[in-house]
C-alpha cells in the first residue's frame, strides 16, 4: 500500500511539472475576495494565456481589471520556481504595495500546497520568498535601477501603463534578460504614447518579439452588459472605460480626447506640400495668401538639449494651419528665422513665449525692428486692445508692456483650456501630424497637464498660445475697431448735409464722407479708425 501511494504521488508530481494547468487547479489555493480561500480553479481564457506564457519568451498583456490575471501570473511564477532549480523571477510595480501584492499571493499559494509538493524555503519575507533549490520570487518597487544586475528567469512588470521612467527601467531589465529569460508585461491601458501603448502598437504590428494578449471584460463567464452598465454608475464613465474596455483610446487622462484626435488624424492631417528651413523641419501646408492675415506663435527652448523650439503658423479667420517649425536652432537664429517667416506670412503677428530663454530670441526681433511684435501688459491683468498688437517701435519705452507673451500659473490654465475647447469642438484646422501626436501625450501629470515622460510639448504650448491670442486679443482688438468705425458713422450719419453742428447753413455731400468742415476747416477724421 505505502509503495501504491508513493507511486501515485510519483506520477501526480510529473504531471504538476509536464502541466501547469493541473497544478494550478488541483493544488493551488487563492484568496478570494467574497468566498475566501478556494481552489484556483482557472476559466478558459486564464489556460489560453497560461499557455501563452508557455509558448513565448516574451508576452504582453492588455487587460480588463479583475480577471485574475495576477493571480494567474504568482501561480505562473510559483510553478516555474518550484520545479526547476535556480530560477529567479524579479516582479516591478508602480509601488512598493503592488509588488508585496503579487508575492504574497505566492506564498498563500505555496503555504496551501500538499507537503509531498513542497520544498524547503531558505528565505521567506514581505518582499522575497527563496527556496533551498535556488529558485527565487522577490518584489521591487520601480525605479531607474530596478532590475539591474539581476539574471532573470522571469520579469513581470505589472501595471506597466502607470510607472514612471519605465522606458528607462526596461533598457536595464532587457540586458538582464539576455541569457535566456522571460518577460511578461501587464496592464489596463492608461491612455496613449507612453510606453506600454507604444510596446502593444510594436507587438500588434509586428515589429516587436513580444506576443500580445487581450484581455476585454466579456472574457469573463460572470459578467455581462448589465454589470459593464454597473461600472459606469460605480466608477463614472471615464474610469469604468479605463478599467474595463482594454481600449487606449477610451483610458488615461489625456486634455483632449483621445477619440477626437483620432478624428483629426483621420479626417484633417495631411503631408506638407513643402519641407524647408535650415534644418528641413518648416513643415508648409498653404504659401502665403496675401488677401489674409496671419499669426505665428513660437516656443523657444535652448537649441542644445532635448526639447525643441517651436512655431506655429494659422491664418487668423479660418483658423487653418498654414506652416509648422519643430527643430533646434540657436536662439539667435531662431529669431531670424521668426522674422523672415513672419515677414512672408504678410507680416504676421509675431508672438513669442517670453520665459527664460525666450528674451534672446525676443531681443533679436527688436534689434532687427521687426514691425507687427506681440506686446502684452507686464501685470497680466488686462488686455490691451490699442497697445498689445502695436509695433515695438511705439511700445519699447512703455513700462506697462513687455514683449512676448507670458506662460505662468496664471496664464498656463487659460491658454490649455481654451486649446482644449477649440480642439474638442472641431473649431480648428489642424494639418500637422507631429502636432496630434504631442496632444496624444498631453495629458494631466499630478493635476498639471504636461507631455508625459520622455516626451514634447513644443508644439502643443504653442498651439495653445496662438488660440488664446486669437480669441482674446485679436478677437477684441477687432470689436474695438468696429465700435469705433460704428461711432464714427453714427456721428457723420447724424450730422449729414451739416457742417458737424458748426454752420447753421446746409452744405453739400461730400465724395469723402470722413471729411468735415470744422469752424471754417475741412478735416479728414478717418485717422480715428
Amino acid at each position: 500500500m505505502p509503495q501504491n501511494i508513493k507511486q501515485v504521488i510519483r506520477r501526480e508530481y510529473l504531471k504538476c511539472v509536464s502541466e501547469p494547468v493541473h497544478f494550478m487547479r488541483k493544488y493551488c489555493i487563492i484568496q478570494h475576495p467574497q468566498k475566501g480561500k478556494i481552489k484556483f480553479d482557472l476559466y478558459n481564457f486564464q489556460e489560453k494565456t497560461l499557455q501563452e506564457f508557455c509558448d513565448h519568451r516574451y508576452n504582453i498583456l492588455l487587460k480588463s481589471r479583475q480577471l485574475g490575471i495576477s493571480t494567474l501570473t504568482a501561480a505562473y511564477s510559483l510553478w516555474t520556481m518550484l520545479f526547476n532549480n535556480d530560477k529567479n523571477v524579479l516582479v516591478i510595480a508602480k509601488d512598493k504595495d503592488t509588488a508585496k501584492n503579487l508575492v504574497t499571493k505566492v506564498r498563500v499559494m505555496y503555504s496551501n500546497l500538499p507537503s509531498w509538493l513542497k520544498t524547503k524555503v531558505d528565505e521567506d519575507n514581505k518582499l522575497s520568498l527563496r527556496f533551498m533549490n535556488g529558485s527565487q520570487i522577490k518584489a521591487v518597487a520601480a525605479t531607474s535601477e530596478a532590475g539591474r544586475s539581476e539574471a532573470l528567469s522571469l520579469l513581470i512588470i505589472d501595471e506597466a501603463g502607470f510607472i514612471d521612467k519605465i522606458d528607462e527601467i526596461w533598457t536595464a531589465s532587457q540586458q538582464t534578460l539576455a541569457t535566456g529569460g522571460d518577460c511578461v508585461v501587464l496592464s489596463t491601458p492608461n491612455g496613449v504614447g507612453n510606453w506600454f501603448h507604444k510596446m502593444w502598437v510594436d507587438a500588434t504590428d509586428g515589429i516587436s518579439e513580444f506576443n500580445f494578449i487581450k484581455l476585454h471584460w466579456s472574457l469573463h463567464p460572470e459578467r455581462d452588459q448589465a454589470w459593464r452598465d454597473e461600472q459606469d454608475k460605480i466608477l463614472g464613465p471615464t474610469m469604468a472605460a479605463q478599467e474595463c474596455d482594454a481600449d487606449f483610446l477610451t483610458s488615461g487622462q489625456s486634455v483632449v480626447d483621445p477619440k477626437i484626435l483620432q478624428w483629426y488624424k483621420e479626417n484633417q492631417v495631411k503631408d506638407p506640400i513643402e519641407r524647408s528651413g535650415l534644418d528641413q523641419n518648416l513643415w508648409v501646408w498653404h504659401q502665403p495668401n496675401y488677401s489674409k492675415n496671419y499669426l505665428v506663435v513660437a516656443d523657444v527652448a535652448r537649441g542644445d538639449g532635448s526639447d525643441y523650439s517651436a512655431a506655429q503658423i494659422f491664418e487668423i479667420d479660418d483658423l487653418e494651419q498654414v506652416a509648422e517649425y519643430k527643430g533646434q536652432l540657436s536662439t539667435t537664429d531662431f529669431g531670424n528665422f521668426l522674422i523672415e517667416l513672419a515677414t512672408k506670412y504678410n507680416d504676421a503677428l509675431l508672438v513669442i513665449e517670453n520665459n527664460n530663454v525666450g528674451w534672446a530670441t525676443i531681443q533679436t526681433i527688436i534689434d532687427r525692428g521687426y514691425k507687427n511684435l506681440f506686446y502684452q501688459s507686464k501685470d497680466l491683468r488686462y488686455v490691451d486692445v490699442d497697445h498689445q498688437i502695436q509695433s515695438n517701435r511705439y511700445r519699447s519705452h512703455d513700462k506697462n508692456m513687455v514683449p512676448g507673451f507670458s506662460t505662468t500659473m496664471k496664464t498656463r490654465p487659460l491658454i490649455i483650456a481654451k486649446m482644449e475647447e477649440y480642439t474638442r469642438e472641431k473649431l480648428t484646422k489642424v494639418n500637422s501630424i507631429r502636432l496630434i501626436e504631442e496632444l496624444f501625450v498631453f495629458s494631466y501629470q499630478n493635476n498639471k497637464a504636461e507631455a508625459m515622460k520622455g516626451y514634447n510639448d513644443d508644439l502643443v504650448m504653442s498651439y495653445s498660445i496662438a488660440l488664446w491670442i486669437r480669441d482674446t486679443a485679436l478677437r477684441l482688438k477687432t470689436e474695438h475697431d468696429n465700435l469705433q468705425r460704428a461711432l464714427m458713422d453714427s456721428m457723420l450719419s447724424s450730422n449729414k448735409g451739416y457742417d458737424a453742428g458748426f454752420s447753421k447753413g446746409k452744405i453739400k455731400p461730400k465724395d469723402n464722407p470722413w471729411e468735415v468742415n470744422i469752424r471754417g476747416k475741412s478735416e479728414d477724421l478717418s485717422w480715428l479708425l
